[in-house]
């Protein structure tokens, strides 16, 4: 089985929806993703992302299940730097690296910062749910594998955002989300693509094959967007620090 988790294009947040540039993005991303369709379609209930699935849909005469866990993940905490409520997924490295649960998969959730909010419930939830939908393509979580209970080759789709896609690879690959929240970044349109591996008959576990390609906007001579990212030096001109 493959899973391709695609982020959506280059974001306009005041309407929900896409810049003229996310536009460009997720036709290049259309193309792609037509010439290969998968056995079903999943998307998270945002504009930005239901705008980006559009393009492949249309092209392909299909639709898409929207599923609310694939909005952007809202896990909440107390920021330590702004004092204020603020998404779990975006701190200051100098603020989180010091903790060294956050770097346990068993162990990221215990730091108070984390137990004081919602964190443990929204994960819990976008988890329970993607283990919900992988059974019914034949896949059957036990413990930290998969149980294979009608193994296929089927490829599925989901068009997200950022943040949840590291909450779905954190809890395939069974690592700490604050490692691929903070030392990773999919860019707009970008494919994550992971697969099973099935070593002996019945088990399965997820292995990531290609993260955050961007091969469709390349070949078209589109450059990547900025959205997501931080500056790459101090006082570069136009990107921004926070």
């Amino acid at each position: 089985m493959k899973i391709l988790i695609v982020r959506h294009g280059d974001p306009d947040y005041s309407i929900d929806s896409l810049t003229p540039k996310g536009w460009r993005e997720a036709e290049f991303l259309a193309q792609r993703l037509a010439q290969s369709p998968a056995k079903a379609y999943y998307c998270s209930p945002l504009g930005r992302a239901r705008d980006t699935a559009s393009l492949t849909l249309e092209r392909l005469g299909r639709s898409a299940q929207e599923c609310p866990w694939l909005r952007e993940f809202r896990g909440i905490v107390v920021r330590p730097d702004k004092g204020e409520e603020y998404i779990c997924w975006d701190w200051l490295p100098q603020d989180w690296t010091p903790e060294e649960r956050f770097y346990r998969r068993d162990a990221w959730l215990q730091p108070q910062v984390m137990a004081a909010g919602n964190v443990a419930k929204e994960y819990a939830w976008v988890a329970g749910e993607l283990d919900k939908l992988l059974e019914s393509h034949g896949y059957r979580r036990n413990g930290s594998l998969y149980q294979a209970v009608e193994g296929n080759n089927d490829t599925i789709v989901f068009f997200c955002h950022f943040g949840v896609e590291c909450v779905l690879l954190s809890h395939l690959l069974n690592i700490s989300p604050m490692l691929l929240w903070h030392g990773t970044m999919a860019a707009p349109t970008s494919v994550t693509t992971v697969v099973t591996e099935e070593r002996r008959e019945g088990t399965a576990y997820f292995r990531m094959t290609s993260f955050g390609d961007l091969s469709h906007l390349y070949a078209n001579g589109e450059p990547p967007a900025f959205a997501g990212r931080f500056c790459e030096r101090w006082g570069n001109e136009g990107e921004r620090t926070d």
